[in-house]
This record gives C-alpha cells, sequence and structure tokens, in this order.
C-alpha cells in the first residue's frame, strides 16, 4: 500500500484537489483531503508539489528503434511488402532499450507504440507500460488500432525501387483492394457461422488481422502530414465504414472547418523538429492550439525517436506558447490520449479504480526547468529524484 500525502493533484478530469491519494494493489483506491491511512503504508511526502496523471503519448515507435544503433535495432518497418496488417510490436519492442528508463524519468508512464510508415499497411499498435523487462506484462491493450501510412514515405520506400506503391493513387488503391478482400474473408467467416455447410475460408494472417478493423472494435491508425492525403483517409473510410486516427495532421490548420465536420480525433507532431521532407512545409506549434480551439479532441506525439520521448511534456509547453489552452495541452497527454487509444478506463486521469500512474513534479511540469520528483507506475516507485 502506498500513500502520498500533501500533493497539489492534477486530477485532470475532477479539478485540482490539495490532499492525498491511497494506492493498493496498483490501483488507486481513494484520493482527497484528509485521508486516514493504514500505518504499514509506504508513505511519500508530496510536500505541496504538483501531482499529475503519468504523461501518454498516443503515436510512438518506442522501442522498435533502438537508441544508438543502426540497422540491428531497427525493428520497425519491414520493406519487403507494402501490405503487412499482420505485423504486431510486440514481437519487435526491446524493454530494456534505454529509452524507456528515460521516458519513466520524464514522467511518461503509458505509450502507443506502433510499426513505422514505410509501409501502405504496416501493421497494429500496442499500448504499454514503460516499465517492465517482458513484454507481455506490460502490455496495456493489444492491438489499439492498425497502422496505414500515405505520403511520400511509402512513396519514396518501394517507388525508387520501381515496385508498387510509387503514386498517392496506388496506395489508396492497395488499401480499397485490401480492404475488399478482408470484407470478403469476413463475409465467408459469417455465412461458415450461420450455415456450417458453408465452406470456412482458409485461414489468412493478414485477413485476420484486419477484422477488428472492420468491425469497428479498433481505427486504423492513419499516417498523414497533407491535408489531401487526410482527405484520402477519410474517403476510404466512408467507403467501408471504419474508425480512424489522423495522427500527425500536419497541415490540419489549414483544413480546420473540414476536420471539425468529419469529426474524426487527431494526434499532432512531432512539431519539434526539422521539416525533413516536402510533405512537412507547412509543419508549425500553431496547429495544436489551432485545432484544440476549433473544439476538436488533440493529442500530441514526439513521433518517439523522432523526438525523444521525454521531451513530451516540453512539446506540450511549446504548444501552449503557441495558443493551445494550458488545460487543453494537459488534457493532450493524459485523458485524450487515453481516450483516443481506448485505453481511458485505466490510465489518463487520476480517478478511483484507476491504475496509480502518478508523477509528482516539483514545478509546473510543463516548464522547461521543472524536475520529476517521483513516478509511479502500478503502484510502484520506479523512479525517484
Amino acid at each position: 500500500m502506498l500513500f502520498i500525502k500533501n500533493g497539489v493533484i492534477n486530477t485532470v478530469t475532477n479539478g485540482i484537489i490539495h490532499g492525498d491519494i491511497l494506492i493498493e494493489n496498483g490501483k488507486i483506491i481513494e484520493i482527497g483531503t484528509n485521508i486516514s491511512h493504514p500505518q504499514d503504508a509506504q508513505v511519500i511526502d508530496a510536500n505541496g508539489n504538483q501531482v499529475y496523471p503519468g504523461f501518454i503519448d498516443a503515436h510512438t515507435h518506442l522501442g522498435l528503434w533502438e537508441d544508438g544503433m543502426g540497422f540491428e535495432g531497427a525493428d520497425g518497418n519491414e520493406e519487403t511488402d507494402p501490405i503487412t496488417p499482420h505485423l504486431n510490436p510486440i514481437d519487435g519492442i526491446n524493454p530494456m532499450e534505454r529509452s524507456f528508463e528515460e521516458a519513466r524519468n520524464g514522467g511518461i508512464t503509458s505509450v502507443c507504440t506502433t510499426p513505422g510508415s514505410a509501409n501502405v499497411m504496416g501493421g497494429q499498435c500496442i499500448a504499454i507500460k514503460t516499465v517492465g523487462r517482458r513484454i507481455d506484462k506490460m502490455v496495456i491493450k493489444n492491438p489499439v488500432a492498425s497502422k496505414i501510412a500515405f505520403g511520400e514515405n511509402p512513396k519514396s520506400c518501394y517507388g525508387q525501387d520501381d515496385k508498387t506503391p510509387q503514386t498517392r493513387m496506388a496506395i489508396a488503391a492497395m488499401l480499397r483492394e485490401t480492404l475488399k478482400e478482408a470484407e470478403q474473408y469476413l463475409d465467408a467467416i459469417l455465412m461458415h457461422e450461420e450455415d456450417d455447410e458453408n465452406e470456412k475460408p482458409d485461414y489468412d494472417i493478414k485477413m485476420e488481422s484486419l477484422l477488428p478493423v472492420l468491425r469497428r472494435e479498433i481505427p486504423f491508425k492513419v499516417h498523414a502530414h497533407r491535408a489531401d492525403d487526410m482527405f484520402t483517409a477519410i474517403r476510404i473510410a466512408k467507403e467501408f465504414n471504419l474508425k480512424l486516427t489522423l495522427d500527425h495532421c500536419t497541415e490540419g490548420h489549414l483544413i480546420v472547418e473540414d476536420l471539425l465536420e468529419e469529426g474524426y480525433p487527431v494526434v499532432v507532431g512531432p512539431s519539434l523538429s526539422e521539416r525533413s521532407k516536402i510533405e512537412l512545409r507547412n509543419l508549425t506549434f500553431d496547429t495544436a492550439g489551432i485545432l484544440s480551439n476549433a473544439g476538436m479532441n488533440v493529442s500530441l506525439t514526439t513521433d518517439h525517436p523522432v523526438v525523444p520521448l521525454h521531451y513530451l511534456p516540453i512539446c506540450a509547453g511549446i504548444a501552449v506558447k503557441h495558443g493551445m489552452m494550458y488545460e487543453k495541452a494537459i488534457e493532450a497527454i493524459t485523458i485524450n490520449a487515453a481516450k483516443l487509444l481506448g485505453i481511458e478506463d485505466r490510465v489518463g486521469s487520476l480517478e478511483i479504480g484507476k491504475d496509480a500512474d502518478i508523477v509528482i513534479w516539483d514545478n509546473d511540469p510543463l516548464e522547461i526547468q521543472s524536475n520529476v520528483l517521483y513516478t509511479i507506475i502500478d503502484g510502484k516507485v520506479v523512479y525517484s529524484k
């Protein structure tokens, strides 16, 4: 049992409480003022410091590209086939890679790890905690989404070798073709379930991996920087009645009214990076604030390792400097990210019954000079200054 006392607690969803948090078996069991606690509980005196939920990055490649390594540590893109929806990061993540420790020390307690964007369909996406030696024990939810990519990345990966796709038209066509095959596969399964005289289709691992997408159990996680690529993703989603999240959304500020009309959640970033390719020419830190102020649910991403994961709070702070409301920036790296990933029942805010993923800061976490004093994941102290 763990007892945190005398904290300025930002619950995110229920305001700020000057008080205490009681934790048992990795869960928050009480939060409020003047809480009594068992004498045998471990006590942390927050001493008036800031207490926040652990921060969440909704789009990373954590553990798939190991820090300071080249080919040997690169496991995020299977660049032999543009259609690989069946791949899952759980089989590629190295949880002992040092970026996990840096993340914990920086107050990041949960992430979504995705395959890269070389492929039109890159694979499934997984939500994990940032502590552990065995990835199986770190999983929050798997899968949380299926990764697809538009624009320069799949074009440059395959087009330069005279393979398809070389154009945006081919990317869209390949998506439609594969989704139609998956629909037919699902129809055959349903027909067999209704009448076993109908032949059950032979097992197809690619098609199986797309069934949760067709059933709207998980969204497509869309890599798209340009406005036209976002519109193509939306067009295809409507054709097949699919859920989407629009990740990167670099030109989102140019199409605010259209995105509002469509209503898909967005993940903005990485904004703390160079304009390394043509489709980033409109990159600006203004995007998150413009979309949020217009009424959209915005999450933020470092796209680690593009921007090191522990700089997520700094990215949120710069977004505030560029017009995002402070409360919305905090939501973008807590509850909004959790909702986007479908894990808000466990993380993203400080509430009774949720995982005890808690970070104590010596000052405002979005200020660059602030320090993490304690990081707590599942009720256990995993870092202390």
